[in-house]
Protein backbone atom coordinates (compact mmCIF):
# COMPACT_ATOMS: atom_id res chain seq x y z
CA UNK A 1 0.00 0.00 0.00
CA UNK A 2 1.32 3.57 -0.69
CA UNK A 3 2.13 5.94 2.09
CA UNK A 4 0.66 9.43 1.98
CA UNK A 5 4.06 10.92 1.27
CA UNK A 6 4.14 9.24 -2.10
CA UNK A 7 0.49 9.84 -2.90
CA UNK A 8 1.59 13.46 -2.13
CA UNK A 9 3.99 13.45 -4.24
CA UNK A 10 2.19 11.85 -7.28
CA UNK A 11 -0.29 14.13 -6.95
CA UNK A 12 2.23 16.59 -7.05
CA UNK A 13 4.13 15.63 -10.01
CA UNK A 14 0.60 15.25 -11.80
CA UNK A 15 0.03 18.98 -11.31
CA UNK A 16 3.23 19.84 -12.24
CA UNK A 17 2.71 17.97 -15.66
CA UNK A 18 -0.83 19.13 -16.08
CA UNK A 19 0.59 22.50 -16.54
CA UNK A 20 2.70 21.33 -19.82
CA UNK A 21 -0.69 19.81 -21.37
CA UNK A 22 -0.73 20.79 -25.09
CA UNK A 23 -4.86 21.00 -25.90
CA UNK A 24 -5.54 23.62 -27.98
CA UNK A 25 -8.23 21.55 -29.74
CA UNK A 26 -10.23 20.27 -26.73
CA UNK A 27 -8.83 22.31 -24.27
CA UNK A 28 -8.76 18.99 -22.00
CA UNK A 29 -5.60 19.28 -20.20
CA UNK A 30 -4.26 15.87 -18.12
CA UNK A 31 -1.21 15.44 -16.36
CA UNK A 32 0.08 11.88 -15.22
CA UNK A 33 2.58 10.47 -12.96
CA UNK A 34 3.44 7.17 -12.30
CA UNK A 35 5.70 5.45 -9.60
CA UNK A 36 8.06 2.39 -10.73
CA UNK A 37 8.56 -0.51 -8.57
CA UNK A 38 11.95 0.93 -7.57
CA UNK A 39 10.10 4.50 -6.21
CA UNK A 40 11.18 6.79 -9.15
CA UNK A 41 8.13 9.20 -10.41
CA UNK A 42 8.01 10.07 -13.86
CA UNK A 43 4.91 12.52 -15.27
CA UNK A 44 3.71 12.96 -18.74
CA UNK A 45 1.37 15.12 -20.15
CA UNK A 46 -1.24 15.00 -23.04
CA UNK A 47 0.13 16.32 -26.24
CA UNK A 48 -2.88 17.16 -28.93
CA UNK A 49 -2.14 17.92 -33.13
CA UNK A 50 -3.94 19.00 -35.55
CA UNK A 51 -4.61 15.39 -37.12
CA UNK A 52 -6.01 13.65 -34.04
CA UNK A 53 -4.33 10.47 -34.75
CA UNK A 54 -0.97 12.26 -34.06
CA UNK A 55 -2.02 13.59 -29.81
CA UNK A 56 -0.87 11.31 -27.66
CA UNK A 57 -2.06 10.68 -23.89
CA UNK A 58 -0.40 11.83 -20.51
CA UNK A 59 -0.90 8.25 -19.35
CA UNK A 60 1.53 6.81 -22.60
CA UNK A 61 4.04 9.92 -22.37
CA UNK A 62 4.18 9.03 -18.35
CA UNK A 63 4.78 5.20 -18.70
CA UNK A 64 7.00 6.05 -21.85
CA UNK A 65 9.14 7.84 -19.78
CA UNK A 66 9.79 5.36 -16.88
CA UNK A 67 10.46 3.07 -19.62
CA UNK A 68 13.53 4.69 -21.03
CA UNK A 69 14.64 5.78 -17.44
CA UNK A 70 14.17 2.32 -15.97
CA UNK A 71 14.14 0.11 -19.00
CA UNK A 72 11.85 -3.19 -18.36
CA UNK A 73 10.80 -1.61 -14.99
CA UNK A 74 7.29 -2.13 -13.71
CA UNK A 75 4.88 0.23 -12.89
CA UNK A 76 3.55 0.41 -9.07
CA UNK A 77 1.11 2.94 -9.26
CA UNK A 78 -0.14 5.46 -11.47
CA UNK A 79 -2.29 8.89 -10.77
CA UNK A 80 -3.92 10.28 -13.35
CA UNK A 81 -5.50 14.16 -13.26
CA UNK A 82 -7.28 16.40 -15.43
CA UNK A 83 -8.93 20.07 -14.09
CA UNK A 84 -12.10 17.89 -13.53
CA UNK A 85 -10.73 15.31 -11.28
CA UNK A 86 -8.01 13.18 -10.34
CA UNK A 87 -7.76 9.21 -10.73
CA UNK A 88 -5.01 6.85 -8.71
CA UNK A 89 -4.24 2.93 -9.13
CA UNK A 90 -2.18 1.00 -7.18
CA UNK A 91 -0.54 -2.09 -9.44
CA UNK A 92 0.60 -5.20 -7.87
Amino acid sequence: MLNDVIIAELLKKAEEAIKRAYAPYSNFRVGCSVLSTDGEIFSGANVENASFSLCICAERIACSNCVLACGDEKIKAICILSEYGTNSYVLD
